[in-house]
Order: structure tokens, then C-alpha cells, then sequence
């Protein structure tokens, strides 16, 4: 949620934001709303103050003079009802466009139309070279009868798989390792709700605009969360923290849920993009101070890295694209990895940050060390998510004898298991 005064000062910078952004909301029309509403409450102010004084002369009035007095009164109730269901008119539509607004991007975030657009950072890693023809992750599991598409889409249809034996063990290890590295860094572990309040979703701002991409349990008045950003964001949704709180670094492991409504045709390949994955999400709730969410976004960032290099995988972080950032992120990077079977880097994590925009519409404060309560920061990044890690880490370990070599990193958590192999 945006701040109306800010907007009500710079509507132009809202307006470029929406464009740039690719997001379709009328600012002169949120405006004029309110200026109505505005004007509405100003002069329901002015009666009720008129009231209360009228209201005290009466009893020193008699005859005539007590007569009129009352008569005003009455036209002044009158008034105010009719100012007042103004007022309950135009609000559901003024929060309606409220909720559409963009929060403008910070100024080192560069502009383009959509991913094609973001900007490489850096790299990390060597990608390898095979003295083999190498084979994609599906063919690899096929023949390790670690992957079996066909049935999850028997079970639940299309962008849907099973994991079995091996893939199953590596896709866990992956979680847990991630997991166990985030508990060192001492992000305090949150187990969280995935079945969440539709107030939860729009309190974090994945509606109304992402409405599309979520399941629904219309009966309820709940839906699925697309990742634990949505619950560890909520978390403390209409609390007042103290400073000395602050910040609250959480971590959570999840099932995550997405209809990719609008993706037909696109990677239906694969693991890649599929309605079901889980992942291990870190999560920042910090100061209203822009610097410290800058270090905080450098933090989270340089925390998948260090996953990403216990994995050995290859990777490019992009500074992503105005088209290709959400409504309320101000900045987001992605991580990216070396991904054979596409010829390219494949995205596998995204850090973002939010200032106060998911804290205002959670109504998430904080009494600053001067006494001011103050709307939080919140910050999230993927720490790893799979099964689409899987692709390049079956891709990249891959022997040409078929089978694949489990990173040292990840043996631990397979019973010491080094190569997985057909049975």
C-alpha cells in the first residue's frame, strides 16, 4: 500500500511507476475519489463541531429562538447523514484503486518491457564441459527411475510430477541443507500455514493482482499460498513491535502452490515451471531505514549464494527489470542457473525488497527509540526451491555413463550416498 499523502504530492511519479511496471490502474481517478472523500469528511467535521455547539446554546433558548435552534439541528443531522453515506459510497472504490497503485523502483533498477530486459550483475562458477553428448534432466530421471511425469499428471495433471527413490532422497537433501545453513546464520525457523486468509494475501500484495495465480478455496474464504513469503510476511500483521525487536529474521520450509495461469505453451517441459514445488524461504521484517534495507537485501542475496556455492552450481545474479517486477518490490535480483538442457541460465531464487509497502497494508509498526511508531521494512529471498534445483544439479553431475555424481555438500543427507544409479 502506498502512502496517500505521497501521492496526493507526486501523483506523476505513481503514474510513471504503473507504466513502467506494466500495471494497469487510473491515478486521476483514485484522486478525484480523493478529493471527494475529502471534501465529504472536512464538512462532516465543520457540522459535528457546529453540532456540539448548537447543541450546548439550546438549553439557554426558549420560545421561538429554541424552535429554530432545534430545526437547524435537525437540518444539520440530516446533512451529515447524507455527507457521511457519501463517504461509505466512494470508499470501496477508492480502496479498490488503492490497492492497485505501484510503488515506484528504486533508481539503480534499470527499465525494460519484461525479462528479456534485466541487467547481469555478476557470474559465479565455471560451467562444465562434456567429452559427451549430455542428456536433460528428464531423460536422466527416466533412466534413473527417479522421475516419473507421467503418473503425476495421471494424479493431478499437467505441470505435475512424482520424485521416487533417489530423486526423491536428493530433492530433500537439497531443502535440509538449505535449511540447516540458514539456522547457522541464526534465522530463527517458522513452521507456517500455507492454507491462508484472503486478507493474508492482500495484505502481502499478491492480491488483487496475482488473484489469477492462486488456488482458490472459495468456500472457505481461503486460498493457497503461492510461497511462505505470504505467512512469515503476515506474521506479525496488526502488531507494534518495540525497536530493539527489530529485525526479525525468520526462515520456512513449504509446500507452494501455483496455477501459472497465463503460462500456456510456456516450459511445459520438465521441472521447470509446474503448479507444485517446495521451498525454503528467508524472510527480513526490519527498520523504517532505507540504508539498512539496501544491507539487509546485500544479506539475503549473499545467503543463497552461499548455498549455491556449497553446491557447486554455476550461476548469474540480474538486477531485474522494471516490467518484470511486482507492484509493491522496489528491487528485486535473481539468481540464475547454468541449466544445459536450455542452453542458458534458468531462474532459481529471487530477492526482493519492499520498504514499507507489505507492512502498511499489514498494518505492521514499530515504536521507534524517539516514540514514533512507524511502519516496518520487509525483505524475502528464496533460499533454494525444488524441484527445479534439480535440473541443473542432475544436469550438471551427470556421467557418461548415465548415472549422476551426488554433490559432497548433499551426501550427508543420503546416507553417505555418492552416485545415484539404476537400481
Amino acid at each position: 500500500m502506498i502512502d496517500i499523502k505521497l501521492l496526493r504530492e507526486d501523483p506523476d511519479l505513481f503514474i510513471q511507476a504503473a507504466r513502467v511496471k506494466n500495471i494497469k490502474v487510473d491515478i486521476g481517478a483514485l484522486l478525484d475519489l480523493d478529493r471527494r472523500i475529502l471534501a465529504c469528511r472536512q464538512e462532516l467535521q465543520q457540522i459535528r463541531t457546529e453540532q456540539n455547539q448548537a447543541g450546548k446554546e439550546i438549553s439557554r433558548l426558549d420560545g421561538a429562538e429554541k424552535q429554530a435552534a432545534i430545526g437547524e439541528m435537525t437540518r444539520l443531522k440530516a446533512r451529515a447523514k447524507e455527507l457521511s453515506d457519501q463517504a461509505d459510497e466512494l470508499t470501496p472504490e477508492f480502496d479498490r484503486l488503492m490497492l492497485l497503485v505501484a510503488q515506484p523502483a528504486d533508481e539503480d533498477v534499470p527499465v525494460g518491457a519484461d525479462d528479456t530486459e534485466n541487467v547481469e550483475v555478476r557470474k559465479a562458477g565455471e560451467i562444465p564441459r562434456f567429452d559427451f553428448e549430455p542428456a536433460d534432466h528428464v531423460e536422466l530421471g527416466q533412466n534413473l527411475d527417479i522421475i516419473d511425469i507421467e503418473r503425476g499428471v495421471k494424479l493431478a495433471g499437467s505441470r505435475n510430477y512424482v520424485l521416487k527413490g533417489a530423486g526423491a532422497m536428493l530433492h530433500q537433501a537439497v531443502l535440509r541443507l538449505a535449511m540447516d545453513m540458514m539456522l547457522a546464520k541464526d534465522y530463527e525457523p517458522l513452521t507456517v500455514p500455507i492454507l491462508v486468509k484472503e486478507s493474508v494475501m492482500t495484505g502481502t500484495g499478491w492480491f488483487p493482482i496475482g488473484r489469477d495465480q492462486a488456488y482458490l478455496c472459495e468456500r472457505d474464504g481461503m486460498s493457497l499460498a503461492g510461497t511462505a513469503e505470504v505467512p512469515l510476511t503476515a506474521y506479525h500483521a496488526e502488531e507494534i513491535l518495540s525497536a530493539e525487536e527489530l529485525p526479525k529474521k525468520y526462515v520456512a520450509m513449504s509446500p507452494c502452490y501455483r496455477r501459472e495461469a497465463g503460462a500456456a505453451g510456456k516450459d511445459t517441459y520438465g521441472l521447470y515451471r509446474i503448479h507444485y514445488f517446495d521451498k525454503v524461504e528467508q524472510f527480513i521484517l526490519g527498520p523504517n531505514d532505507r540504508d539498512r534495507s539496501v544491507e539487509f537485501h546485500r544479506e539475503i542475496l549473499a545467503n543463497t549464494e552461499d548455498v549455491m556455492k556449497a553446491l557447486s552450481l554455476p550461476y548469474r545474479i540480474v538486477n531485474v527489470c522494471t516490467g518484470d517486477l511486482g507492484q509493491g518490490q522496489v528491487q528485486k535480483f535473481d539468481i540464475e542457473t547454468w541449466m544445459p538442457s536450455r542452453n542458458s541460465y534458468g531462474e532459481t531464487h529471487s530477492a526482493s525488497r519492499f520498504y514499507e509497502f507489505q507492512a502498511r497494508r499489514l498494518n505492521i509498526r514499530y515504536r521507534d527509540t524517539d516514540g514514533k511508531v512507524k511502519f516496518c521494512h520487509t525483505l524475502n529471498n528464496t533460499v533454494i526451491a525444488s524441484p527445479r534445483i534439480l535440473i541443473p544439479l542432475l544436469e550438471l553431475f551427470q556421467n557418461a555413463d548415465g548415472t549422476v555424481t551426488v554433490p559432497e555438500a548433499l551426501r550427508p543427507y543420503m546416507g553417505g550416498m555418492e552416485k545415484i544409479e539404476k537400481k
